[in-house]
C-alpha cells in the first residue's frame, strides 16, 4: 500500500515535468520560426523597430539630386542618436558619401568584402557591426552601409539545413525528456518519500488498530500532526474500551456463575420438598404440608423475581416502550415505599427517617417503576450495611424533583463506585444477606433514564453513601 502511494506520487511528478517540457519545446520552436514574422508586424519606422528595419528604411533620409548625394538633417540626427555612421556607395562599390565613418574603414569594396563584412562581426571596421541597404534612383542603384557600435549591437548568423534541424530537434527532444525524466524520478522519489512516509505510518497504525493491536503512538509533528494526534487518541480510546470490555466480560461471567448458583439453590429446595410431598408412603400432618408449601412458595417467588429482573433489564436495554406515565404525588409514593419496608418484619426495627416539607409534589411518571427504584435503593442501604445503619429519605421540589437517600453506613470504595450502575456487577460488600440478580442498581438507573432523569451517587468508605434521583 505504501509503495503504491509512493509510486503514484512519483508518476504524477514525472508526468507533470514531461508535459511542461513538451510545452516548453513546442513553444520555443514556434517562437523560433515565427520570430521574424512577429518582429515585422505592426512596426513603425524608428518606433520600436528592429535594427534591420532601421537600416532598411533609412533610405528615406538619403537625398540624391543629380550628382549631389547627402543625408537629411533628420537622418543625421537619427544616426547621432544611435551612435552610428554611414557610407553611400555607387554601383562599383566606391564611396560617394560618408558621415562619421571611422578612419580605418575602406572607401572602396569588392562584392566579397561587402558580403564578408555583412556576414561576420568586425568584417568592416573592427569596432562596428554593419548592415547594408540600397536606394534606387531612376535606373541607378546606390548601396549604403550603416555601422553600429559593437558594444550596442552584435550580429550572429545562424545557418541550418531544414532536414538537419528536424533531426536535431527530434534527438534533442528525446534527450531532454529522458534526462528530465531521470531527474524528475530522482527528486520525485526524494520528495514523495518525505510526503508519503508519514502516510505510510498512518496506514500502518490503522492496520494495527484494525488487527487489535492498540499500542500505537506517534509523535505529532509535520503537516499530519493533527492526524497523528487523532490516531493516538483513537488508540487510547480503543485500549480503554478493550480493558472495560474485558472487565465487563469478567463481570458477566461472574454474574452468570452467581445467578446460576442463586437459581439452583431454591430449585433444589423446591425439588426436594416436592419429592417429599409426592411420597405416597408417608402421611404428612397439616402443619408439615403448610410449612413445605410455604418454602416452595417463597423459593418460587424468589426465582420469579430473578426472571422479572432479567426481563425488565432486557426491555430497558432494547428501549422497549414499557413506561406508563401518569400524574402521581411523589411524596406519597416515596412515603409508602418507606412504610412498606418498615412493615416488613425483617426490617421493622430499621432507622429510616422520611423528610419532606410539602405534602403534594405532582409529576408524570410510571409509579410502579419509580417505586421499584426507591425500593431498590432503600434495600441496598439496609442489606449492605449493619443493622444499626441510619437512613434519611428526603424529597425536594426545585426546577426538578430531587429524591435523596442517604445513609451513614460502610460507604463504597472508588473501585466499586465506578461500576455500581453496571449490569451484572456485585460489589465487594455483597454477602449472604443479599442474593439476587445483581441488576438492581442498573435497572434503577435505566428506569430513571427512561424518564429523562438522572441518578447520582456520592460515597466514601466509612462515611456512608448518598444517592440522588432527579426527575
Amino acid at each position: 500500500m505504501k509503495w503504491k502511494l509512493t509510486l503514484r506520487f512519483v508518476s504524477t511528478v514525472i508526468s507533470v515535468v514531461i508535459i511542461v517540457m513538451i510545452i516548453n519545446i513546442v513553444s520555443i520552436t514556434i517562437l523560433f520560426f515565427t520570430r521574424n514574422d512577429i518582429n515585422n508586424k505592426d512596426k513603425k519606422f524608428l518606433t520600436g523597430a528592429s535594427t534591420e528595419d532601421f537600416v532598411r528604411n533609412f533610405n528615406n533620409y538619403i537625398l540624391i539630386k543629380e550628382e549631389n548625394i547627402n543625408v537629411s538633417d533628420k537622418g543625421k540626427k537619427e544616426l547621432d542618436n544611435k551612435e552610428t555612421w554611414i557610407q553611400i556607395l555607387d554601383e562599383n562599390g566606391k564611396e560617394i558619401y560618408s558621415y562619421k565613418r571611422p578612419e580605418n574603414t575602406p572607401v572602396k569594396y569588392t562584392p566579397f568584402q561587402l558580403v564578408h563584412g555583412y556576414k561576420y562581426r568586425g568584417g568592416i571596421g573592427n569596432s562596428s557591426t554593419i548592415f547594408i541597404g540600397e536606394k534606387m534612383v531612376k535606373d541607378k542603384q546606390y548601396s549604403y552601409i550603416i555601422g553600429f557600435p559593437m558594444r550596442k549591437v552584435q550580429k550572429h548568423i545562424l545557418i541550418y539545413n531544414t532536414d538537419d534541424i528536424g533531426e536535431f530537434m527530434k534527438n534533442t527532444t528525446v534527450a531532454v525528456l529522458l534526462i528530465d525524466s531521470i531527474i524528475a524520478l530522482f527528486f520525485g522519489y526524494l520528495f514523495s518519500r518525505r510526503l508519503t512516509k508519514p502516510l505510510g505510518n498512518i496506514i500502518s497504525g490503522v492496520e494495527k488498530l484494525g488487527e487489535g493491536d492498540y499500542d500505537v503512538y506517534y509523535s505529532p509533528k509535520g503537516i499530519y500532526n493533527h492526524i497523528y494526534y487523532n490516531l493516538n487518541n483513537l488508540s487510547d480510546t480503543l485500549k480503554i474500551n478493550e480493558i472495560e470490555r474485558k472487565k465487563l466480560d469478567k463481570m458477566r461471567e461472574d454474574w452468570i456463575a452467581n445467578i446460576s448458583h442463586d437459581i439452583k439453590t431454591p430449585l433444589a429446595s423446591i425439588k426436594g420438598y416436592a419429592e417429599i410431598l409426592s411420597d405416597g408412603d408417608y402421611e404428612f400432618s397439616k402443619e408439615e404440608i403448610v410449612s413445605y408449601a410455604d418454602v416452595i412458595h417463597k423459593k418460587s417467588n424468589y426465582i420469579n423475581e430473578l426472571v422479572e429482573d432479567l426481563n425488565l433489564t432486557t426491555k430497558l436495554k432494547n428501549k422497549t416502550s414499557i413506561i406508563n406515565k401518569k400524574e402521581i404525588n411523589l411524596v406519597k409514593l416515596v412515603r409508602e415505599s418507606v412504610i412498606d419496608i418498615l412493615n416488613d418484619p425483617k426490617y421493622s426495627d430499621s432507622d429510616i427517617n422520611f423528610i419532606c416539607e410539602e405534602n403534594i409534589i405532582l409529576k408524570e411518571v410510571d409509579g410502579i417503576l419509580i417505586k421499584r427504584v426507591i425500593n431498590n435503593l432503600l434495600y441496598n442501604s439496609l442489606i449492605h450495611n449493619d443493622a444499626e445503619v441510619k437512613i434519611e429519605v428526603k424529597v425536594i421540589k426545585e426546577d426538578n424533583v430531587h429524591i435523596f437517600i442517604k445513609d451513614d453506613g460502610k460507604g463504597i470504595g472508588s473501585e466499586d463506585i465506578k461500576y455500581i450502575f453496571d449490569r451484572y456487577y456485585r460489589g465487594t460488600n455483597t454477602g449472604e444477606r443479599h442474593k439476587g440478580s445483581g441488576l438492581g442498581m442498573a435497572i434503577s438507573k435505566e428506569i430513571v433514564n427512561a424518564h429523562d432523569g438522572n441518578i447520582k451517587i456520592n460515597s466514601k468508605p466509612g462515611e456512608g453513601t448518598e444517592i440522588e434521583v432527579i426527575l
